[in-house]
């Protein structure tokens, strides 16, 4: 039975619910946090309307913005919403800046397959989409910074035969001289890598520099065929978790340390209690603050938005234990 590691201090209750949000709303999670123009902004996934099935009537994106990275202001409607004839919906987004401007790596469901997109954004208004994958590539994430004159992202592909007629999803890297065309992929880790994993793994939230490599959380997924009913669903076998690695400054292929116990866990009443699928830590936003502290925000039981924090340097000493 894993436990939160003791460096890790999680609020009270969660950063954000369905209750905060001024139209239709049933989960609020898998949220993007940077620092822009001075503020905390927030991209969080919004599944709104009644339960069909596994899932609900639709998806969109809201925003929020914050003077302390705690209490949020959501504006008063969604802001990124994509459903057309191929596509149903957009989520799970991921923020990052580059040389000042604010880039947004977001999931798209389509009928022949799930896509991984990038767009501009200037004011959270408007989005400029400058590139989609192909089917099946998703949990995208920008480095906040070009390395080796390249921009570089963390992603998941999804392989439809996968490997040992599993999921075993992997981590991978890939880079692009302009954001569109994207090549030199190669594997950052495989799901055989992380002890608290036997199902996938996945980026998480955009990478922290520091002066002894990238500070990445990653997502770790542990089958349990044993499981019951864990949520609203019938039967729920999967338990998520936060993990955390350190990459090479200079290449980020390459892991350089790791810890080998999951970061965070759902232990808390509020991570739990009424939880869509229970037992699910999915974080997408790291900030690093001036004094060293590190904000993780991450979805809970696919439900809420929490908060947790770090140290930096008790991070990094983790990943190198």
């Amino acid at each position: 039975m894993y436990k939160t590691s003791d460096i890790i201090k999680k609020l009270d209750k969660p950063v954000l619910t369905k209750d905060d949000i001024p139209y239709s709303a049933s989960l609020i999670f898998n949220a993007a946090v940077e620092k822009y123009n001075g503020k905390y902004v927030m991209l969080f996934r919004n599944d709104y309307g009644e339960f069909r099935n596994t899932s609900f009537e639709g998806t969109n994106i809201g925003f929020a913005t914050s003077d302390d990275g705690i209490n949020w202001d959501v504006s008063d409607k969604p802001c990124f919403e994509l459903n057309d004839e191929e596509i149903n919906r957009v989520y799970d987004p991921r923020i990052t800046v580059i040389d000042g401007v604010c880039y947004v790596c977001f999931a798209v469901g389509t009928k022949h397959g799930v896509r991984g997109g990038i767009a501009r954004t200037d004011d959270f208004d408007k989005f400029d989409i400058i590139s989609l994958s192909v089917p099946d590539n998703r949990n995208m994430v920008l480095f906040p910074e070009k390395i080796n004159g390249n921009f570089v992202r963390l992603e998941r592909p999804m392989p439809v035969y996968s490997r040992d007629g599993k999921d075993r999803f992997d981590i991978w890297l890939s880079e692009s001289p302009d954001l569109v065309y994207w090549g030199k992929s190669r594997l950052v880790m495989g799901v055989e890598h992380v002890p608290f994993a036997n199902d996938k793994i996945g980026p998480a939230a955009q990478p922290i520099k520091t002066d002894k490599g990238w500070l990445t959380t990653f997502h770790a997924v542990e089958l349990d065929p044993t499981r019951g009913k864990n949520g609203w669903e019938d039967s729920w076998k999967k338990q998520y978790y936060a993990g955390i690695m350190l990459l090479d400054l200079n290449d980020p292929s390459k892991v350089i340390g790791k810890y080998d116990k999951p970061l965070i866990v759902c232990d808390k009443d509020y991570e739990l209690e009424g939880g869509f699928r229970k037992d699910v830590i999915f974080p997408c936003g790291n900030i690093l603050e001036d004094n060293g502290e590190v904000k993780i925000y991450y979805g809970a039981s696919d439900t809420v938005e929490c908060l947790a924090t770090a140290d930096v340097n008790d991070l990094i000493k983790l990943c190198l234990e």
